[in-house]
């Protein structure tokens, strides 16, 4: 009969609580926490009221490639490849670390998110599987996420050729009145 870890279950509860504050959909929250499904929509609903959502995990890297979030996208990897390579943190820790402070970057230049958890651990998961690189910029050097195996020779960035209606907010529909 094999023993639980009080502590243990502590730990898999703390880092269930940090992820669901994340934003973690419960299937990301099944393959990385050892607690039950039932345990885990238990804890969902007593953090955020509701239930945990239901629906598909993204599947397409085309999402990365429009110019707002391929900057987002950009920033966070960016960031998660340094907690990988010079913070030297596990692949798990390292997506939490940089996800918070890609939250906090964004917070604080006043913009809104554009890449959630979710959206960010599966990038990870494209960039593992081949699917997406960090491509430098020709122009400003920056790297920016790219698809694999496409010809990047000359590649300009979203940032150094944006497109013609970049940043242009839709205007706001008025409402007509008519008098009675």
């Amino acid at each position: 009969m094999s023993k639980k870890s009080v502590l243990g279950e502590v730990r898999e509860i703390q880092l269930a609580i940090e992820l669901i504050d994340l934003g973690a959909r419960l299937q990301f929250l099944e393959m990385e926490v050892n607690l039950s499904r039932e345990r885990l929509i238990q804890l969902y609903k007593e953090l955020k009221g509701v239930s945990p959502p239901k629906g598909l995990l993204p599947f397409s890297t085309d999402w990365y490639m429009t110019w707002r979030a391929n900057i987002h996208s950009s920033m966070f990897y960016n960031i998660y490849r340094f907690m990988r390579v010079e913070a030297d943190e596990h692949s798990l820790q390292a997506l939490i670390k940089s996800f918070r402070l890609y939250r906090e970057q964004v917070e604080a230049s006043g913009s809104e998110l554009v890449l959630d958890f979710t959206r960010a651990h599966t990038m990870v998961r494209f960039f593992d599987s081949d699917m997406l690189q960090l491509t430098p910029c020709s122009r400003c050097g920056g790297h920016f996420v790219a698809h694999a195996h496409d010809n990047k020779r000359g590649y300009v960035c979203v940032l150094c050729r944006p497109p013609s209606r970049a940043g242009k907010a839709r205007p706001a529909r008025q409402v007509e009145c008519v008098a009675a």
